[in-house]
């Protein structure tokens, strides 16, 4: 099934990097934009925003602040119902979005918005962000209409020349082009975005963007593809006939659209394709393999709530 906006659009933005992204995408879009966070340098006078606080805790735990996001249910809510369509943009590296994202993907759900979400897995060095990062992916998957994953390893293991710095940032540009896509293209369900560093021919740029899909999923999972070329007015027609054939090889032919719209002076291929099932994120959460119906507590997201019992020893 695809996805297509419905205006008003409220775009959300959860963190410092969602933050960031949703005031870029708010000018994309000409769209509202709010942005949610644990700490106030997150937030700019220009754009709505929600504090969401852990009182006295300086390094909160991300079931903290999850806790905390719920006890700010209603002020969330009200900026909400006014919108038909959200657009969740979050890190799921960091702790306030794979904290935020379960509460604010439910908050959408109960008040029957559609639900676009935009999520940015970990390095696999960040070896304690992954579970957390798996749990929320899985959540949000079940709460959005759309969800689009970019996974910061398999970008770096299929350039390991780059630094931190430089993945982030052709991460994020990758996600600009397909949320500035959204005016005009409807995407499907579950979606993985893949590109290349700068600076490069445009077929290499393919072969990194279809490297760096072949580390997340199989091949028979892709059920259709569009590539996004941008730079597309100064290519030859030539050489984007030879990479829509390539890219058709590998999905059917009728599935597969290109863009060229975008007036980028680089050249490169950003590609978002469709998927059937998400294998690497799934073996992040161990418990995984375990049916829903047989899972007790996987209905409500883990929270850390103070409930000032005064119940000091339990015995």
């Amino acid at each position: 099934m695809s996805v297509e906006l419905k205006e008003p659009v409220l775009v959300i933005g959860l963190g410092g990097a969602g933050s960031k992204l949703a005031k870029r995408a708010k000018k994309s879009l000409d769209s509202e934009c709010l942005t949610i966070s644990n700490d106030n340098n997150d937030f700019s006078a220009e754009n709505k925003s929600i504090h969401i606080s852990t009182k006295s805790i300086i390094n909160p735990s991300v079931q903290l602040i999850r806790g905390s996001t719920y006890q700010a249910e209603d002020e969330i809510k009200s900026e909400i119902a006014r919108y038909s369509t959200i657009i969740l943009i979050s890190n799921l590296a960091g702790k306030a979005g794979s904290a935020m994202a379960p509460a604010i993907s439910d908050m959408c759900k109960e008040l029957e918005k559609t639900l676009i979400s935009f999520a940015i897995m970990p390095f696999k060095f960040e070896k304690d962000r992954i579970f957390n990062s798996g749990i929320t992916l899985r959540r949000l998957r079940e709460k959005s209409e759309c969800t689009v994953v970019l996974d910061n390893d398999s970008l770096l293991e299929s350039n390991p020349d780059l630094n931190v710095k430089t993945c982030y940032e052709i991460g994020n540009s990758a996600m600009m082009h397909v949320i500035k896509s959204l005016k005009t293209t409807k995407i499907s369900e579950d979606n993985i975005l893949t590109t290349s560093k700068d600076s490069q021919k445009i077929e290499e740029s393919l072969r990194d963007s279809l490297k760096m899909l072949y580390g997340e999923t199989n091949p028979s999972a892709i059920k259709s593809a569009i590539l996004y070329v941008t730079g597309g007015s100064n290519i030859p027609i030539g050489v984007i006939n030879s990479i829509t054939n390539l890219t058709n090889g590998i999905v059917n032919e009728s599935n597969t659209q290109v863009d060229t719209t975008s007036t980028s002076e680089e050249s490169k291929v950003v590609m978002l394709s469709a998927v059937q099932g998400m294998r690497k994120f799934d073996s992040y959460d161990p418990l995984n393999v375990i049916p829903e119906e047989n899972q007790l507590d996987w209905s409500s997201p883990e929270c850390s709530i103070d409930y000032k019992l005064d119940l000091y020893q339990l015995e």
